[in-house]
């Protein structure tokens, strides 16, 4: 008896995934076109499902050593649903395996400002980075394409997002956390941490405070350990509007150094503007032991206290 063909897009993607699992990526990738032609021919308006079977094939030919194919099923899935974490991870390595390290480096920096803890963005970007220095010299970021600033919306994504056929993801967050905050910087990565900051305060200046927040958090990429880096992106947030972004750079700031004004003064500002007025009231009384005669704390606890009376 013949076996029974699938008869659906879940089938199909499902068989297809077997086929994966077993090492037959030509017939996976067969059975994941197959899977698109379906859904198109339906006219189905379900871009996750889309973008996933674009992905799954993408993988495919990634394994097979296409590359220029596995980055156009890559485009096509992230033109469906932008920032999805595998589908950039899967560009990367097919950028770098074609030697485009500039564009590798932006998948990779993407995936880091998605899920700053996921182990293959940050080997891959801190690989990127180190062939572009060899080959571009100390003024390698000119040669980049500009990075996208990925929304708070998308941060995360993947833990939503269906387990399907790679393991770029699959390893236990956990463990990811654990190794993203035990591993030591080089002395490389603290200068390129300290030149990166430089760029976002010079952002700063000229109000450009989106970018800003993406260069400080390049920065902690490469070194989380500096107060200023956290109390300088929370600014930003502020300014933006972000204030519970701003709250957490903030007490991570003062984690690092619990004398830092700058943080107190920023996280009290944020709670403010939360109507969190007790703990705002707190953290500006926390300020000026250090600091007595600080003109706008003193003013700001003036405000504060007039709402709490």
């Amino acid at each position: 008896m013949a076996p029974i063909l699938p008869e659906s897009v879940e089938e199909l993607r499902a068989t297809g995934n077997q086929s994966f699992r077993n090492g037959q990526f030509a017939e996976a990738a067969t059975l994941y076109s197959r899977a698109l032609r379906m859904l198109q021919e339906q006219g189905s308006s379900d871009p996750e499902k889309e973008s996933v079977l674009y992905s799954n094939r993408a993988a495919c030919h990634l394994k097979d050593g296409n590359c220029t194919d596995c980055i156009k099923d890559c485009t096509s899935a992230l033109a469906l649903v932008p920032f999805s974490m595998k589908p950039l991870l899967r560009r990367a390595s097919a950028y770098e395996a074609l030697e485009k390290y500039p564009l590798a480096y932006v998948d990779y920096v993407t995936v880091l400002q998605i899920d700053d803890s996921v182990t293959s963005a940050l080997e891959g970007s801190s690989r990127m980075t180190r062939t572009l220095m060899d080959s571009f010299g100390p003024e390698w970021r000119l040669k980049l394409p500009s990075i996208p600033l990925v929304p708070v919306s998308s941060q995360k994504r993947w833990e939503c997002l269906p387990l399907e056929n790679h393991k770029e993801t699959s390893k236990s967050k956990s463990k990811e956390t654990t190794t993203a905050k035990s591993r030591v910087p080089s002395a490389g990565d603290v200068e390129r941490a300290r030149a990166l900051k430089e760029e976002g305060n010079e952002l700063v200046k000229k109000g450009n405070h989106k970018q800003a927040i993406e260069k400080y958090s390049e920065s902690l990429w490469f070194s989380n350990l500096e107060s200023a880096t956290y109390s300088n992106r929370a600014l930003c947030h502020l300014q933006l509007k972000q204030f519970q972004e701003a709250v957490k750079d903030c007490t991570e700031a003062l984690r690092l150094d619990g004398k830092n004004v700058k943080a107190f003064y920023r996280r009290a500002q944020a709670y403010k503007a939360l109507k969190d007025f007790r703990s705002s009231f707190a953290d500006i009384n926390s300020l000026l032991e250090i600091e007595p005669r600080n003109g706008p704390a003193r003013k700001l606890r003036q405000e504060v206290n007039r709402i709490l009376n």
